[in-house]
């Protein structure tokens, strides 16, 4: 079943780029305003996050945001048979400086956000930095997917770590040898009473404590890195380094700067966000959270 399921995608991916967002196009549209995939959480989360813009604004960037969803999905097909060359010139960041930290010997953990494209990133990180790259994945429900998709983000050397299973895997990395690791840090904690509770565009939100907690046992720098769309089917990733230093700063205060960074960047480009991601379902009680606030 594997092969016969690899065998329709890669055809699928051979389709010209036209091709592709026309049914890109398409997918957006079905999902926009017919399914109306999490619509609810898309708008109540912009009115959070831009009460001050206007509603055609923020249909503006409802917009834009489902034809990036899909332009996402469509994409991540057309990786599976592109070539280095094509990759390349669509591709850019300015990985020097990872170049950089990696000749003083550091470790480094790199922060995002769940922007898009996250699969052109995650190749751009392991082709073009010097660092083994380990990125930490939820596995998908379905094997044989699980495992295009696998294969996929190795392409260029990528070490797929599965957060099911993630103390064990990352000790040797942690123990032996440099690396870059890369984690979501927006994800929504499994225990918001065990979280850090940081202001996140003017709401009190849960943020989980382990990457914060592994940067100070490591002594690793910390790198936000934003990666965004310059037009259809061209990226670019912007590493930029937060601290060397993650032991100078106090409890919540590392993942409180990582808060801030990201929401500069969401409101830099709010349709490359996303939205369908429900940040804001836990709520805050001060007399349950108050001696886990961060300010």
């Amino acid at each position: 079943m594997y092969f016969i399921i690899y065998s329709f995608c890669y055809l699928f991916s051979l389709l010209p780029w036209r091709v592709m967002y026309w049914i890109g196009d398409f997918v957006a549209f079905v999902l926009h305003r017919i399914v109306k995939y999490r619509l609810d959480v898309v708008r109540k989360n912009l009115t959070i996050a831009f009460p001050n813009k206007t509603e055609l604004e923020r249909k503006k960037i409802e917009n834009d945001f489902y034809q990036q969803f899909a332009d996402s999905f469509i994409e991540t097909f057309k990786l599976i048979s592109m070539s280095d060359k094509t990759f390349n010139k669509r591709f850019t960041s300015n990985a020097e400086v990872l170049t950089d930290l990696y000749k003083t010997g550091q470790n480094v953990q790199i922060m995002a956000g769940h922007f898009f494209n996250w699969e052109f990133a995650n190749w751009g990180a392991a082709k073009y930095g010097q660092y083994p790259f380990l990125a930490v994945y939820m596995p998908l429900s379905n094997p044989h997917f699980n495992k295009i998709i696998l294969g996929l983000r190795k392409r260029y050397g990528s070490i797929m770590i599965p957060a099911t299973n993630f103390r064990a895997k990352f000790q040797k990395f942690a123990t032996h040898g440099r690396y870059a690791m890369a984690l979501a840090a927006d994800q929504n904690p499994g225990n918001p009473l065990s979280a850090y509770w940081v202001p996140f565009f003017g709401q009190l939100t849960p943020f989980v404590k382990g990457p914060e907690k592994g940067a100070k046992l490591n002594n690793t720098a910390q790198v936000f890195v934003h990666f965004y769309r310059i037009k259809r089917g061209y990226y670019h990733s912007e590493y930029e380094v937060m601290t060397t230093s993650p032991n100078y700063f106090k409890d919540g205060q590392l993942t409180a700067l990582f808060v801030k960074v990201l929401e500069e960047k969401i409101k830099q480009n709010p349709s490359n966000y996303l939205w369908t991601h429900r940040r804001w379902r836990h709520p805050y009680e001060a007399a349950i959270h108050s001696n886990l606030v961060v300010h």
